[in-house]
Order: structure tokens, then sequence, then C-alpha cells
């Protein structure tokens, strides 16, 4: 990759660790629509750039979100024992996939999250949450406090079991498009689990990097992580996610929710058609 090349991609995914750390998606499912749409890299090597930039994303961001205590560690490292597994699996299952298949699910499960999300804009925090028996027994259940309100938002833990099916699919679909399908995770948490949304989005940062690490070793393996992309992918998406903790804070929880809709919509629609025109 030509120096000009690296360097669009270096500032590019100081954007995207923003993005992804904010939102709790990982740089991934920007990054990768930007190399292989916009820069013609092969999609397998894109999704083991993919893959780097969402440990990175994870590094940066969940640093900021423990030490504040907005990720929730017992919920992120019971619901990590599903999506690990699915990452082992869905790494294998990418090395027998198409890339226009690729192109289609990563299109289609972008367009289903900015549709839930889309239904969920108003909501600031989940109210009348019944505590799930599980997660009593697990203590799942916690607070943090908001610096935006100034004030400390105890909330509950609900439906564990949809929610960790919908892990094992996240992780899946790590494996097989290198995004760290945070968006997936996010909504895990937010549907099923009925958490606040600044809690969804850091719990998923902290959650990532250990999903796609799972995956990342099968890709390294193959050859699919290539230096040259992966190198200043690595480093621009980790610069931005440190900021974009700083930033996701001070926001209120539906803003978070508001971002979310173009930002998978708009990557939909170019993957989607690029799926769709792929020979």
């Amino acid at each position: 990759m030509l120096l000009s090349s690296s360097i669009f991609v270096f500032l590019f995914s100081i954007l995207a660790g923003l993005i992804g750390s904010i939102l709790g998606i990982g740089g991934g499912m920007i990054v990768i629509p930007i190399l292989t749409l916009g820069m013609g890299v092969p999609i397998h090597i894109a999704i083991g750039a993919g893959l780097v930039s969402v440990i990175t994303t994870s590094s940066g961001a969940a640093i900021a979100y423990v030490k504040d205590k907005i990720s929730n560690i017992r919920l992120g490292m019971f619901l990590e024992t599903a999506t690990t597994m699915g990452a082992v699996t869905g790494a294998f299952i990418g090395a027998l996939v198409s890339p226009k298949t690729l192109y289609i699910v990563f299109g289609l499960l972008m367009a289903y999250s900015a549709y839930t999300m889309f239904k969920k804009r108003k909501t600031e925090l989940p109210k009348d949450v019944v505590e799930h028996p599980l997660a009593a027994r697990l203590k799942l259940s916690s607070e943090y406090h908001d610096k935006l309100y100034g004030e400390t938002i105890p909330y509950k833990v609900a439906g564990v079991y949809p929610a960790y099916g919908v892990m094992y699919i996240a992780g899946v679909l790590s494996g097989l498009l290198g995004i760290g399908s945070g968006s997936f995770k996010v909504l895990g948490m937010d549907i099923f689990m009925k958490l606040p949304m600044k809690v969804s989005s850091a719990t998923s940062n902290f959650m990532m990097g250990v999903t796609a690490a799972a995956s990342a070793g099968v890709y390294f393996a193959r050859g699919d992580i290539d230096p040259l992309v992966a190198g200043p992918v690595g480093l621009g998406v980790l610069i931005g996610a440190r900021v974009g903790t700083k930033v996701m804070e001070r926001l209120k929880n539906k803003t978070v929710r508001y971002m979310f809709i173009p930002v998978l919509a708009y990557t939909a629609v170019e993957m989607l058609w690029k799926g769709w025109t792929l020979r």
C-alpha cells in the first residue's frame, strides 16, 4: 500500500475509533467498507485489519470505561463465554464462505441494527425492568455514575437467556466479518437485558477485544492480516478510541442511539450494493 494511502487509512481510522468507542461497535464496521469499497483491498485482508481495529478499539476504550465504572465487568465476562465460542466458529466458517455472501450478510446485519435502533430512538433510560432470576443469582445488576447528570444511576438486568443466544450469534458474525459484532452485542444488552445505552456501549467495548482476539489468531495463521494495512488501522483506531470515551460519557443515552442510525444505515446500503453487484 502506498504511503499516501496509508496516511488516508490512518486518518480515517481515527474517526472509526472515535465512532466505534462511542457506539460500542468497534472500528471494524467502518474500516472494512472503506478498505474494500474505497481502496479495493480484498475482503479477507480487510476483515483481518478489521479484527485488529476491533482489538485496539476495545483496548483504548475499555481502559476508560472500566476506570469510570460504566462497563459492567461481571456481565461482560459472563456474556463473553458465548461470544468467544461463536467467534471461533465464525472464523473457521469464514474460509468456506464467498466474499459475495460476506458482503450481503454484513449488509443485512447493519440494516437490521439500524431498524431496531430507530424504533427505540427516543428512549433515555429503561423503566419498570424486572430482574431476571439468573441475573440476581450472578449479581449482574449494577449502577454507573453518569457525568452528564452528575448522579449515580442503578439498573437491573433482564432477559439473560435470549441475550446469551444473541451473544453467540454476535461471536459467529465477528469471526465471519471481522467487525467485533458490537452492534449485535449492544442490541442484545439494550433490547433483551434492558440496560442503559451507555452501559450497553461501554460493556460491548470491554467484550469486543476478547471476541476479536479469538478470531484473529485464525486469520493470522491464514496470512489474512497484512501489517501494511493493519498497522495504520490499529494506530489510528487506538487514538480515536481514547478521544471517543471522553465524548461518550457526556452524551445522553438517546443521543448515542441517534448516532447509531445513520452509521448503520449507510454501511448497510453500501455493503448490500457491493454484494449484489459482485461477480
